[in-house]
């Protein structure tokens, strides 16, 4: 994944967005990723789904995706076109669920207090560099260590874990 610059338009949501925020319990029935993208965010913004373009990224303030430890949380960010969720701190079994689905997530302590919604944004996967083309600002998260880009880049664990088995 080296060099790869994600950009899209951003969308702003506060401190303490939990899991039943991202993908309400009465949809956990499905397991269908395209089903749960339907839904995203659809109780903190029930015009969610519909602003969504493919590549924008979701901007959190403090521990976002606290709450359950309901994997379809980051399945459905993943699923609707979110490239990147960029946020202040994160539940650490988020943080951990989003990896392991192939979710982009960074922690930034300034970006989520200077981006606004609707901003142009970009960030370096290899370097955390977050730019704000609208505001033509710059901040910094830390960079994702190389073997969870390959995780990311894989899909996620399960697939990284099919394609090492498919190699052997």
């Amino acid at each position: 994944m080296s060099g790869k610059i994600l950009k899209g338009k951003a969308h702003i949501f506060g401190d303490n967005i939990d899991t039943d925020a991202i993908i309400p319990a009465r949809y956990l029935s499905s397991s269908d990723p395209a089903e749960l993208a339907k839904h995203v965010m659809e109780d903190a913004d029930p015009d969610f789904p519909k602003k969504l373009k493919k590549g924008d990224f979701i901007v959190g303030k403090k521990n976002f995706g606290c709450g359950s430890s309901r994997e379809h949380a980051p399945v459905a960010i993943k699923a609707a076109g979110i490239s990147c969720v960029i946020a202040k701190s994160y539940a650490r079994i988020f943080y951990r669920n989003a990896f392991n689905m192939g979710l982009v997530i960074f922690e930034s302590a300034e970006a989520p207090d200077r981006i606004a919604a609707g901003d142009d944004v970009e960030v370096d996967m290899d370097t955390g560099v977050i730019r704000n083309l609208t505001k033509k600002e710059q901040y910094q998260a830390a960079p994702i260590p190389e073997f969870m880009q390959k995780l990311i880049a894989a899909g996620g664990l399960m697939e990284s874990v099919k394609k090492k088995m498919g190699a052997l």
